[in-house]
């Protein structure tokens, strides 16, 4: 029977090698006590570092049987290595170590050639590699696990992103069943104004032929009375007037404009009922966690729990903000932003490079431009207070890049609430964040288009900055 190497079971699987003052998990794996303590520091957790699980113990005993075998286990290598001397002519003399030339030597023999190099005793030279290599070890058991941390976060990515189409799917189709169904039921009525025409024509057609074919037999019969006196009466008759000119009456023919005349554009004109446009689209994959964006992504609202979406680098992780899909890099803008009575919102524009996940401020510091309200209280997302007569239950946000100004409106009213100036070098995003609706009627933000240009003449007389 081959000879149980004893040395693998009492390996450390942090440092790799024999155990020093070996401990037990829960789960039945040992290490040294150091080395598990070094890694819990390290990594601020209790996990095991082999199976990941939570230790029971910040402090796991000292495995005592481990212990012992250990020290049997070293005082065989170190009698081993006894008897496997560097020099064979000074094998009581022990060997150093050149950092250098990276090899033991015999101090009597070989100490001229190395009194230019970096010397150490073998014991040094072998706890200087052993740690070496458990720093490398550690940083390659750190390496693995932020690489396990990743495949995970890919996956969890792999299959929302597999949720996302099959959602995306099923709105492309129901939203051309709905449009072809529409489609088909104008089909429908177009075909129905054909055949009431056919109808008609028919109506106005057939009383009409029956008159003529009436008229064809009386005129007939009367040639043929005439025909029979004109061979047996020899007297002259009086010659009767000429027949009058006879034409069809109009309006018999299907009436081929009223039944095509503008077809397509009649029916676009009628499917606009049907569909909706926003100047602003929401970014999903940009909203918090605790942020839910309706199907047509034009309005938010803030969820009752966190949902379990991927942490992608898009997405906002500490605050519940979401951006507009669209970067904005030149020209105006404008749309509208019904907030109602909701007791908590930030809105305005903010840079592509915002940070998503890290401490974040609504201010021109932090990449964002906003009107700030809470409470009934409004800013300009930092220190001045924005004084407003009414408040506001539609927000017109109007951004001129080229000019460098951010304006906001009440919409209802046209007044001016605040301008920002700046000089935008990076492409911008419209931004929303929003808190708890608490008790609010309103329960959601929506975007929504706006209607012609504010009027700028209230500027100076309906509000003022401080």
């Amino acid at each position: 029977m081959a000879e149980v190497d004893f040395k693998d079971f009492l390996t450390c699987a942090v440092c790799l090698d024999i155990f020093t003052e070996p401990v037990s998990l829960c789960c039945h794996h040992n290490f040294c006590s150091s080395c598990l303590q070094n890694y819990w520091d390290q990594n601020q957790t209790r996990n095991c570092p082999v199976c990941r699980r939570k230790s029971s113990k910040d402090h796991p005993d000292v495995n005592f049987a481990l212990k012992n075998l250990s020290i049997s286990i070293r005082q065989k290598q170190d009698a081993t290595v006894h008897q496997d001397p560097v020099c064979g002519e000074h094998p009581e003399v022990p060997p150093l170590f050149c950092k250098d030339e990276t090899q033991a030597f015999c101090p009597v023999c070989e100490i001229s050639r190395h009194t230019q190099h970096t010397v150490v005793s073998g014991e040094e030279a072998e706890r200087e590699l052993k740690e070496m290599l458990r720093s490398q070890l550690l940083s390659l058991t750190l390496q693995r696990q932020s690489y396990e941390e990743l495949e995970k976060s890919y996956e969890h990515i792999k299959h929302h992103a597999d949720e996302q189409a099959q959602y995306c799917e099923h709105q492309v189709r129901a939203l051309f069943e709905r449009l072809q169904q529409f489609l088909r039921e104008e089909e429908n009525k177009a075909l129905s104004s054909l055949r009431a025409e056919q109808d008609r024509q028919a109506q106005s057609m057939g009383p009409e032929l029956q008159r003529i074919r009436e008229q064809l037999t009386s005129l007939t019969n009367s040639i043929q009375h005439l025909e029979q006196r004109l061979h047996s009466e020899t007297h002259s008759c009086p010659p009767e007037s000429a027949p009058p000119c006879l034409r069809p009456k109009a309006g018999l023919l299907i009436d081929q404009a009223k039944v095509l005349g503008n077809l397509g554009f009649r029916v676009w004109r009628d499917m606009r009922s049907l569909v909706t446009s926003s100047p602003v689209l929401l970014d999903p994959n940009s909203a918090s966690r605790w942020l839910h964006v309706s199907e047509d992504m034009s309005v938010v609202r803030r969820a009752d729990f966190q949902q379990q979406l991927p942490l992608n680098p898009e997405r906002f992780t500490k605050y519940t903000m979401v951006l507009g899909s669209q970067g904005l890099s030149a020209g105006t803008h404008q749309w509208d932003v019904e907030v109602g009575d909701y007791p908590r919102w930030d809105i305005g524009v903010a840079t592509e490079s915002v940070d998503r996940s890290g401490e974040l401020y609504a201010t021109p510091t932090y990449g964002i431009w906003c009107l700030w309200h809470k409470d009934g209280k409004y800013t300009n997302g930092g220190n001045k207070v924005v004084h407003v007569r009414r408040s506001p239950e539609r927000i017109r946000v109007q951004l001129d890049y080229d000019k460098g100004t951010l304006s906001f409106y009440d919409a209802d009213h046209m007044t001016h609430l605040h301008t920002h100036k700046h000089t935008f070098t990076q492409k911008l995003h419209p931004y929303f964040e929003i808190g708890p609706a608490a008790d609010a009627k309103t329960k959601e933000i929506r975007v929504c288009p706006a209607e012609g240009p504010p009027e700028k003449s209230d500027i100076s007389t309906q509000c003022s900055t401080v």
